[in-house]
C-alpha cells in the first residue's frame, strides 16, 4: 500500500517511519535540503529512535519534494504540516492543511486523507462540507518532541476521529507499526477527537502550572519545595509523576493548544482555562523577579531548548524569563551549541562552554543535565529532579 505524509517534523518523520516498516511511504517536505538528508538515511531533526531506524531498518521510504510525485498513486495521505496559533484571530493557522487537501484533491481524488496536523474544535467537519465526497478523517498524535518514534512505537492510545470502517483501517495501520498488539484503541466523532487533543495538552500544562505555583510558594515562605511535592505526590490521585518544576510550559504544542482550547470555548463559561494560560505568564514574570533580586550584571542562560533532549528553540519558556530580563537592561549571553548564529534576539551566542562559564554572573538553566555541576555557585534553577 502506498502512504503519503505531508511534513517530516517530529509529527510527520516519526509516521513515516512507522508506516515505511510495512508500508511503500512517501514523505513530502518543500525543503530540499531535510529531503536529501532523509534519502540519505540520516534524520533531520533530533530523535534518538528516528536516527537509529534510518540508519539500521529496512524501510520503505522515499522523501520528496514534489506533490504529484508523493499524491499520486496513495491510498492514505496523511497531513503533518504546522499549525502555528495566530494571535491577531485566536485560531490555529491552518493554511498549510488547506493547501494540502487541495493539492491531494487535484491530484489524487480517492485518497483517504488523515490529518494529524493539531486543529481547532470543529475544523474538520468545516473540511468536508468544503469538500463534498472526500473522505477527511482526524486523528490526535500524542508525541513529545525527541522521542516522537518512540511513542508512535508504543503508543498510549489509538485515537481516530471516525466511527466508521475507515477509522478503524487507519487505526490498524497505526497498530500494525506499533511495538504492542494491546493498545487501547478509541473511534469518536471529528469533533469529539479534536477536542481530545485540545483538552489532553491543556490538562498536562494545568498540571505543569500547578507544580511550578507550589514552587513559587514554597519559594517565597522559604520552604522546601521537594518536601511539598513528594508529600502532595504520595496520593495515589495525583501521583509522582510530570511534579518537577521549571521556568513554565513551552514549546510547539502546550502553549498553543492552550490558547486554541481558550478561543474555543466563546461564550461557554469558564475559569479554569483562562487560568492555566495566565499561570504561564504568571511563572515566567516570578522566575525573572527571582533572578533580579541577585542583582546579577550578566545572566548567562544555559541552552534556549524547550526542554531536555529537545532542539527546538520555539516558545521555550526560557527565552520568556530572557525576554523579561533584557526588558530590565540585564546583560544576557547564551550558551547553545546547536545555535549556528553569533547572535540570538540581540544577545551573544557562545558555543564554548568554560568560556560561559567565566562570563555570567548568574547560569539559568531550565533543565539540569551532565553540565550542571560545572556552574557550582552561579546556577539557578527550578529542577529538582533532573527530568521534564
Amino acid at each position: 500500500m502506498k502512504i503519503a505524509i505531508a511534513g517530516t517534523g517530529y509529527v510527520g518523520l516519526s509516521l513515516a517511519v512507522v508506516l515505511a516498516q510495512h508500508h511503500e511511504v512517501y514523505a513530502l517536505d518543500i525543503d530540499a535540503a531535510k529531503v536529501e538528508q532523509i534519502n540519505a538515511r540520516r534524520s533531520p531533526i533530533h530523535d534518538p529512535e528516528i536516527s537509529d531506524y534510518l540508519a539500521t531498518r529496512e524501510l520503505d521510504l522515499r522523501a520528496t519534494t514534489d506533490p504529484e510525485e508523493a499524491y499520486a498513486g496513495a491510498q492514505w495521505v496523511v497531513v503533518a504540516t504546522p499549525t502555528d496559533y495566530d494571535t491577531v484571530t485566536n485560531f490555529f493557522d491552518t493554511r498549510s492543511v488547506e493547501a494540502v487537501v487541495a493539492d491531494v484533491r487535484r491530484i489524487n481524488p480517492d485518497a483517504a486523507i488523515v490529518i494529524k496536523s493539531t486543529i481547532p474544535v470543529g475544523y474538520t467537519e468545516g473540511l468536508r462540507e468544503q469538500h463534498p465526497g472526500a473522505t477527511i478523517l482526524f486523528s490526535p498524535e500524542f508525541l513529545r518532541e525527541g522521542r516522537a518514534l518512540h511513542d508512535n512505537l508504543h503508543p498510549s492510545r489509538i485515537i481516530v476521529g471516525d466511527t466508521t470502517a475507515r477509522g478503524q483501517e487507519f487505526a490498524d495501520l497505526l497498530l500494525e507499526g506499533s511495538l504492542h498488539d494491546d493498545v487501547p484503541v478509541l473511534l469518536t466523532g471529528s469533533t469529539e477527537a479534536e477536542a481530545i487533543k485540545l483538552f489532553a495538552n491543556t490538562y498536562l500544562a494545568m498540571r505543569v502550572a500547578y507544580f511550578n505555583e507550589l514552587d513559587t510558594y514554597a519559594v517565597t515562605r522559604q520552604l522546601d519545595t521537594r518536601q511539598i511535592i513528594e508529600g502532595v505526590g504520595l496520593d495515589p490521585r495525583i501521583g509522582s509523576h510530570y511534579n518537577n518544576p521549571s521556568f513554565g510550559y513551552g514549546g510547539y504544542c502546550l502553549p498553543k493548544d492552550t490558547r486554541q482550547l481558550l478561543a474555543n470555548y466563546g461564550t461557554v463559561p469558564q475559569t479554569l482555562i483562562t487560568a492555566v494560560v495566565d499561570a504561564n505568564t504568571t511563572r515566567m514574570d516570578f522566575i525573572a523577579a527571582d533572578i533580579l533580586d541577585r542583582h546579577p550584571h550578566r545572566v548567562g542562560i544555559y541552552r534556549l531548548i524547550m526542554k531536555a533532549g529537545s532542539d527546538n528553540f520555539r516558545a521555550s519558556s526560557v527565552q520568556g524569563v530572557m525576554s523579561r530580563l533584557q526588558a530590565r537592561g540585564v546583560e544576557i549571553v547564551i550558551y547553545e551549541p546547536s545555535f549556528e548564529g553569533e547572535t540570538f534576539q540581540g544577545c551573544r551566542v557562545l558555543r564554548d562552554l568554560p568560556a560561559f562559564t567565566d562570563t555570567a554572573d548568574i547560569i539559568i538553566a531550565n533543565r539540569l543535565d551532565e553540565h550542571s555541576d560545572e556552574f557550582g555557585d552561579k546556577l539557578y534553577t527550578r529542577d529538582l529532579y533532573g527530568r521534564d
